[in-house]
């Protein structure tokens, strides 16, 4: 008599342990093993055959046209809004340089993108150190083509006006090529998110700077203080997690090789950014110290010469 193996269960399924909000999949499997459980009420009730999964479904090659022309036309709107937004500040500060009304649109799309980035990773999802190369989620796409825009348009001018150097120029155009290969791809958008809040996180900082140095103000407490967070942050943040990112991003098999690559290239940039700010905070504080040290010179000198005066 043959004997009788208990088939073993098979494990349940990834998804379907982890929450929704860290997990898009899940949602949409969930939704497809319903509507494959249940046929349709009324093909039941009526008697009649129920249409065919890909009747009046358009062809393959129809709908990635359509979603790229939408997403074009997102990264115009975008374009044209910071655009938009930079001339009515020309107009708006006449007696102001070209580079002020710039500065500003940087601080806007600064805080707008730290704003949406931090919502997407910390609440929204998915978490980019776990889940590395994953689909990219509506809000993802809006955020990247935002910020696509804004890209194209401070590299434009960047371009025109020739105010920046080689390794801003490449910076952007990395950013570029990054946020256009994750829409392209429909993936990777989670990290491309956390590297655009880890890039955008001292932003504003950097421009609060440059409006104190334009205003003479820089050489104040408050010059200091921008300068610390500045450097404090970018140490830690564009640096450390940068490298923890980029680690995930290496050991997960989801990601494309491109991905990676393009990952590799803009932490390289980040550390030559990285040298250059530790150099400035270095000849800054021996500054700084040499002031303190005449200062502290001079207050014993004046006591001193006191001290022989009452004697």
């Amino acid at each position: 008599m043959a004997h009788l193996h208990k088939v073993p269960r098979a494990a349940p399924a990834l998804r379907s342990v982890l929450p929704a909000s860290r997990c898009p999949q899940a949602h949409s499997s969930s939704a497809v093993r319903a509507s494959s459980s249940f046929p349709p009420r009324a093909a039941c009730c009526s008697g009649t055959r129920a249409p065919s999964p890909g009747a009046g479904r358009p062809s393959l090659h129809v709908r990635p046209a359509r979603m790229a022309v939408a997403l074009c036309l997102q990264v115009l709107g975008s374009l044209g809004g910071w655009l938009l937004l930079y001339i009515s500040l020309c107009c708006a500060n006449k007696h102001r340089s070209y580079e002020w009304s710039c500065r500003l649109v940087t601080l806007a799309h600064g805080v707008l993108s730290i704003g949406l980035s931090a919502y997407i990773g910390f609440i929204d999802g998915p978490w980019p150190f776990t889940y590395p190369g994953s689909a990219n989620t509506p809000l993802q796409v809006y955020v990247l083509c935002l910020t696509l825009g804004y890209f194209i348009f401070d590299l434009g001018w960047c371009i025109y006006f020739q105010s920046e150097g080689a390794l801003m120029l490449a910076h952007h155009t990395l950013s570029i090529l990054g946020i256009i290969m994750a829409l392209v791809l429909g993936e990777s958008g989670t990290e491309v998110n956390a590297v655009l809040f880890g890039s955008e996180i001292t932003n504003p900082l950097l421009q609060m700077r440059w409006f104190l140095r334009e205003t003479g103000h820089y050489h104040s407490f408050s010059g200091d203080v921008v300068d610390f967070l500045f450097v404090a942050l970018f140490t830690g943040v564009r640096i450390g997690l940068g490298a923890h990112l980029l680690f995930c991003e290496m050991v997960s098999p989801k990601p494309k090789w491109f991905m990676k690559a393009g990952g590799i290239a803009m932490y390289a940039v980040s550390w030559c950014f990285m040298l250059s700010i530790w150099r400035f905070a270095w000849r800054k504080s021996i500054k700084k110290y040499h002031a303190w040290r005449s200062r502290w010179n001079e207050e014993q000198q004046l006591k001193h010469k006191g001290h022989l005066k009452t004697h």
